[in-house]
């Protein structure tokens, strides 16, 4: 038993009878003291990391995505993105802030979903591309974007590198 006892601190006097000192037993105060730790173990939780699901595809493998809805972006230096829809063959391969990045995020998104009649089930696809000379700040930027925009699909490539994509980002300087 937990108990808690006090010393004496007065001596008995002429004609005066001694005090019995007070005994306080703390066990049913341990006791409340376990079970609410218990219950607030139990009924919290911890916090979890907010990390940002990445998909990147293996090592010699290639995907074909459908031209219709797919979003390509590449990170450049200067806080600078190259983006497109559809093939880099056929596309209007455009430059913008990766401030800006947003906006066009939500204008392709709106593209996709006119040429598919809003289906649901053909939801943009976003292939990010950061480059050799992109800032990691950028491509964190771009993921939370991805987030935002409330895109499904998005892979990282920084692997495969179309001629098409190349030459652009020469021309720009990227």
């Amino acid at each position: 038993m937990a108990t808690l006892n006090e010393k004496p601190n007065s001596k008995a006097g002429k004609g005066r009878s001694r005090k019995t000192t007070p005994r306080v037993d703390l066990t049913a105060m341990v006791d409340l003291m376990f079970l609410l730790t218990t219950f607030f173990m139990l009924t919290t939780y911890l916090s979890t990391s907010n990390a940002a699901d990445i998909a990147k595809p293996d090592e010699g493998s290639t995907m074909d995505y459908p031209a219709s809805r797919t979003m390509t972006i590449l990170l450049g230096k200067d806080n600078q993105v190259v983006y497109y829809l559809g093939l880099a063959e056929k596309a209007n391969m455009k430059t913008t802030s990766v401030a800006e990045l947003q906006t066009k995020i939500n204008e392709c998104k709106q593209r996709v979903a006119k040429i598919h009649q809003g289906n649901i089930s053909k939801h943009m696809i976003v292939i990010i591309k950061p480059t050799a000379t992109a800032k990691f700040k950028n491509f964190v930027d771009v993921v939370d974007e991805m987030k935002i925009g409330n895109i499904k699909s998005y892979t990282v490539d920084d692997a495969h590198f179309l001629n098409e994509e190349e030459a652009f980002l020469r021309e720009k300087g990227l």
